[in-house]
């Protein structure tokens, strides 16, 4: 049996394994990254994002992943998540690849933070550009496909996506955490930035256009969205928009591929942040988890999907549609929330872009996985090893 990119997108009607989780096996591994085509896939899609820009190629994603899954083919949302376009590879390709140039002094974008956070720059065709973003394509690929064919209850994109993110500070000499300035009182202190404070000489790493103190210091990942009641109300509604979506298509005939038409739309969006809009939200993280969170536990869902029927379902938490939504909504909180946390401990103070959405995508991905394992939920719809 060949080995599935993305097996999770398909919930077969005349099939039923179990409910709960269901690891995955080596074999699996071994035959994922052993596959040509896979790689080769990712070595160009990892350098399409190092030529656009990082955040270009995540809106082409979107787009892809719109028409895929309001079309109910499917085919837009594997190859949006797949090589080539898949996030791990494009996204962290190009961000690799922006911190490579900022690092050599290519940039010099203007950009308001340090050169190697400017993800909307496109680096055009130099080789070794191109060649740094292709090499992290690769390497985005080789840990998706490991944690995903092993089955471990997580997304594996933004796993792939911030282990990526982090083993780029470590190559290229950037701090992994970030240094917190003398002004601030500690990771979560945004108020230097309100104050516009600078950096003192010589504190952090300069990107060939600016000095350290040239640089605030405190660097938040959205200017616009930062204060805690703002990302929160975001969020809910965000998850709550997500989840009706998702509703709407599957009770009009779409299949499982319509919980990620939220995620293409939030990240479709992007195109107007990266036209310079402003105040654009960035919300894939949040619609994403809303839509996850309500199929989780909607019982006309899962019976729907599935060859299952409400009495099948043994864990507690399935609902109706109505508190199926709620709860959809939270996890948008929640999503919304960590997304926040991450970028204030992992990005604020640090050189380099590490993806607030995919940190937080990650830990609301693994809750879901886990309360799987623990019996409270039935299933976690897409993440690996917890389909029904």
């Amino acid at each position: 049996m060949g080995v599935e990119l993305l097996p999770e997108l398909t919930v077969a009607a005349d099939t039923v394994l179990q409910v709960g989780y269901e690891p995955g096996a080596p074999t699996d591994v071994i035959q994922s990254l052993t596959n040509p085509t896979i790689l080769l896939g990712a070595l160009a899609g990892g350098a399409f994002g190092a030529a656009l820009g990082a955040l270009p190629a995540f809106i082409f994603t979107g787009f892809l992943v719109i028409g895929g899954s309001l079309g109910g083919g499917g085919f837009g949302v594997d190859v949006g998540f797949g090589p080539v376009f898949g996030p791990h590879i494009s996204f962290a390709g190009g961000a690799a690849a922006a911190a490579y140039a900022a690092d050599r002094g290519y940039m010099e974008s203007g950009f308001d933070y340090h050169n190697a956070k400017d993800i909307g720059f496109a680096l055009g065709s130099k080789p070794d550009i191109l060649a740094v973003g292709a090499v992290f394509g690769v390497f985005g690929v080789l840990i998706e496909q490991l944690s995903r064919q092993l089955a471990i209850p997580v997304d594996p994109i933004p796993v792939s996506i911030v282990i990526s993110a982090l083993v780029v500070r470590a190559i290229f000499g950037y701090s992994i955490v970030g240094a917190v300035s003398d002004k601030a009182n500690g990771y979560f202190d945004m108020g230097p930035f309100e104050r516009e404070e600078m950096r003192e000489p010589g504190e952090v790493k300069g990107d060939g256009g600016k000095a350290s103190e040239d640089r605030l210091a405190v660097e938040p990942w959205l200017p616009n969205m930062y204060k805690w009641s703002h990302v929160a109300a975001i969020g809910f509604f965000a998850g709550l928009a997500s989840g009706v979506i998702t509703y709407n298509m599957i009770s009009g005939g779409h299949g499982l591929i319509a919980v990620f038409a939220g995620f293409g739309i939030s990240a479709g969006s992007l195109l107007f942040l990266n036209l310079g809009v402003d105040r654009i939200p960035v919300t894939h993280h949040m619609t994403l988890a809303g839509s996850t969170a309500f199929l989780s536990v909607w019982q006309g869902g899962i019976t729907t999907l599935t060859d299952l029927s409400a009495g099948d379902l043994t864990a507690p938490l399935a609902f109706g549609a109505a508190p199926a939504l709620l709860f959809g909504a939270l996890f948008g909180v929640f999503a919304a929330v960590v997304g926040e946390a991450s970028q204030r401990v992992f990005y604020a103070h640090s050189d380099t872009h590490l993806d607030p959405p995919a940190a937080a995508i990650v830990v609301w991905s693994l809750t879901l996985g886990l309360l799987v394992i623990a019996g409270l939920l039935n299933w976690a719809v897409w993440i690996p090893g917890t389909g029904i």
